[in-house]
């Protein structure tokens, strides 16, 4: 009754909250007015059509670092127009020098560290939403989607790909960039006159970086509560057909030399398709889907019990991948889209992969306050490792309320669908015949950013009839403003919680989590924002009270020359129910039903990253369980402007645990070589030596972007044991991509 009572009581503020957030004080938005062209655009990058200076420009960028109090001393302009097919953006970007810090010329890059100019388009006006636009002083292009307001770094996703036009010019005292972004590109509403935008720049030479609509400094530069506004000179017309197709063929040798297995020589052939069903929807289909490419996951030390989330990289699942994953939150989550194809066997506790055969994703916008999502997809059966064919089907439907919130519902089920093990008792223990979920989540944001926070509650639907309590909930509110947050959570997870397609990382468990920080503003001096905050964490389980706690105290600091520090002192209890091995390397394991509590000292340093060479370090030492643990991680990069870079992570962890229990030294290193050669041939080589899993990895990645958005690919992969370097696994792919327009 009293965790029922304290969800009441965070319901009701947060409604009482969202009633008034519209009165909550909000910035005065700027406008940006964009005038139609009929002369032809060539983008060179030199804005030197009649045309841009048709309409009225964005100027007048306020600076949000290292002040946020003031107008940008050094000046950007940003100019638009437009025709039947494309949106036209051009830029002039005035400069000290001529000393640009351009790190590689890999397209997607991340702002920080490099100069660049980044336009954020908000179509939907829901503040929510934003479609990603950038280049740079060498023209590299970048795109990418921002999701749930943009409050967090997760919520800005670079992974999306699409097909646009970009330049850019050097010139003596500013550099200026040209964009031609198709509005196929785009979902918007037909007959709107009306957009909300907002574009920031990272200046290297001048150390600042500048917003169009002003943003606090308290508040991440992406921030879609802060945004100005694009007038458009007439109602924008519904955007033609547009249909994308993304053949690919490929050829691939692997072999498997633990199992003494022989080569083994494929060839594939499949794609994706694009397209678009409304202006504001668009419906992605695949066929025999082929991930190949996709970049390796950056291994970690894992002492913890649980399993670590790894993000979702591959394209097909990007675009809108809120509207489906964001439910719950990132600990609960009843869609993990990396769960689709992979099963679990139960009597080894491995994932089996299942060839993924097609699927079907309709998502977007119906209006300004409707958002839909229907994903199915269907995975090949697996007689090897007893696995029928399962067909998942996600459904999501989310409705805009008062200035930024919304409410959404989700449905997930995961189904075998082929009757291969009817008969294989053996074979049926592997699986379950289906597993759902449903759930309920409602978003809170006020119009100005100060109060967040969510209320959700899902349910599983399982074939075990045997455990009860098959639901998750969860609430959360922070409020925060220039000098203070301050922020309460907690969860709720039964012991038959079994959502076999999301990530949920523990069950049977209740958890608060209040957190504070104070912020401090020095106005001359080394550190441009620093501040000391507090955060804990309490979990109980019904029959055994609390059962872990963590208690941390923490000063977190920003330089003025883009470097930081942070520096913690947390406290920590764990009351193991089983016996645990939190070197996980084999050893003797803890015992079971016993408390442990031990208190550690951490910190982390980072330099400037606008330099050649910069790095991070971060060292750890204190007690761990019922011993000692010394710990040291970071990375070294050294940039070769602009055709690449060479970065080296590190993590060194030495645990001393009292006999007959296991001691062990950790070490995981990971060099990375990224050379772009041009800004269409690049070349990635990715090292992993894991003591921990006794794996060394080597990945390399050859890429020529021969077309637009068209590559061609070779990926060699593998795996040796860290003991005497025997080779695990060996593969080799080569694939060729193609994106069509019709």
């Amino acid at each position: 009754m009293k965790r029922l009572a304290l969800t009441l009581t965070v319901i009701c503020i947060s409604l009482a909250l969202a009633k008034t957030q519209n009165a909550l004080e909000s910035p005065e938005p700027s406008a940006v007015f964009v005038q139609r062209t009929d002369l032809g655009m060539e983008i060179d990058g030199k804005l030197d059509e009649a045309s841009w200076k048709n309409g009225v420009p964005a100027v007048d960028f306020w600076e949000y670092f290292p002040s946020d109090s003031m107008h940008a001393n050094i000046k950007t302009e940003v100019y638009m127009t437009f025709d039947d097919n494309y949106l036209y953006i051009g830029a002039i970007c005035h400069s000290v020098g001529d000393e640009y810090v351009v790190p590689s010329l890999r397209r997607d890059y991340r702002a920080g560290g490099n100069d660049n100019l980044t336009f954020v388009l908000d179509p939907f006006k829901d503040k929510t939403n934003a479609f990603v636009f950038g280049m740079n002083p060498l023209g590299v292009r970048r795109e990418a989607l921002i999701a749930n307001g943009g409050r967090r770094g997760d919520d800005f996703d670079e992974s999306w790909d699409n097909k646009w036009k970009g330049a850019s010019q050097i010139h003596d005292g500013y550099w200026s960039c040209e964009l031609a972004i198709p509005f196929s590109t785009l979902r918007f509403k037909e007959g709107e006159k009306e957009w909300f935008f907002n574009c920031y720049r990272f200046d290297t030479q001048s150390n600042t970086r500048s917003t169009w609509a002003r943003i606090p400094q308290n508040q991440t530069i992406m921030d879609l509560a802060y945004s100005g506004k694009m007038i458009w000179s007439e109602p924008l017309k519904k955007p033609g057909a547009s249909v994308s197709v993304i053949p690919y063929i490929s050829g691939s040798y692997d072999q498997n030399f633990e199992e003494n297995g022989d080569p083994n020589f494929n060839s594939g052939i499949g794609g994706d398709a694009k397209v678009r069903v409304s202006s504001g929807l668009n419906l992605d289909l695949t066929f025999n889907p082929d991930f190949s490419q996709v970049e390796v996951d950056q291994q970690v030390i894992n002492t913890d019990r649980f399993e670590i989330f790894f993000p979702e990289r591959r394209q097909f699942f990007l675009e809108n991948a809120d509207l489906f994953g964001g439910f719950g939150t990132s600990r609960i989550n009843p869609f993990f889209s990396r769960r689709i194809g992979v099963s679990q066997d139960t009597s080894t506790g491995q994932n089996i992969q299942n060839t993924i055969l097609g699927g079907a994703r309709l998502s977007g916008k119906l209006d300004n306050n409707w958002r839909i999502g229907f994903l199915n997809m269907v995975t090949d059966q697996d007689k090897r490792n007893g696995l029928p064919t399962f067909n998942y089907t996600v459904a999501a439907v989310q409705r805009k309320m008062f200035a930024r919130s919304n409410i959404g519902m989700i449905f997930v089920n995961k189904q075998s669908v082929s009757d291969l093990m009817q008969n294989d008792q053996d074979s049926t223990d592997l699986y379950t015949p289906y597993n759902r979920v449903i759930g309920l989540d409602y978003n809170l944001a006020s119009a100005d950013n100060r109060v967040t926070g969510k209320f959700f509650y899902h349910r599983a639907i399982t074939t075990d009839t045997e455990l009860d309590d098959k639901f998750s909930h969860g609430a959360s509110l922070s409020y925060q403003v220039r000098k203070f947050r301050l922020e309460y959570a907690h969860e709720w997870v039964g012991e038959g919680f079994d959502a076999e397609v999301g990530f949920v990382r523990r069950k049977d468990y209740f958890r608060i989590n209040p957190e504070g920080r104070l912020f401090f503003y020095p106005k001359k001096g080394y550190f441009n924002q620093h501040g000391v905050g507090f955060s804990t964490e309490f979990f109980f389980r019904p029959e055994l009270g609390k059962t872990d706690h963590r208690l941390r105290l923490f000063w977190d600091s920003d330089f003025r020359n883009t470097g930081g520090m942070f520096v913690s002192l947390t406290n920590e209890y764990v009351y193991l129910t089983e016996g645990f091995d939190p070197t996980r390397t084999d050893s003797q394991e803890l015992p079971g039903e016993a408390g442990y509590n031990f208190t550690r000292l951490s910190a982390s340093f980072r330099t400037d990253s606008r330099k050649v060479f910069s790095f991070r370090v971060g060292p750890e030492f204190g007690q761990f369980y019922n011993g000692m643990r010394y710990g040291i991680g970071g990375s070294v990069t050294w940039r070769y402007q602009p055709l690449g870079s060479i970065q080296m992570t590190f993590d060194y962890n030495r645990i001393e645990l009292p006999e007959p229990y296991g001691s062990a030294s950790l070490f995981l290193i990971g060099p990375r070589i990224d050379l772009t050669f041009t800004k269409n041939l690049f070349w990635t080589t990715f090292l992993q030596y894991n003591s921990q899993i006794e794996n060394f990895n080597i990945n390399t990645r050859f890429q020529w972007r021969f077309a637009p958005v068209s590559d061609f690919f070779i990926v060699y992969t593998d795996n040796y044991d860290t003991y005497d370097f025997r080779t695990k696994n060996r593969a080799l792919v080569a694939k060729v991509t193609y994106w069509l327009n019709l």
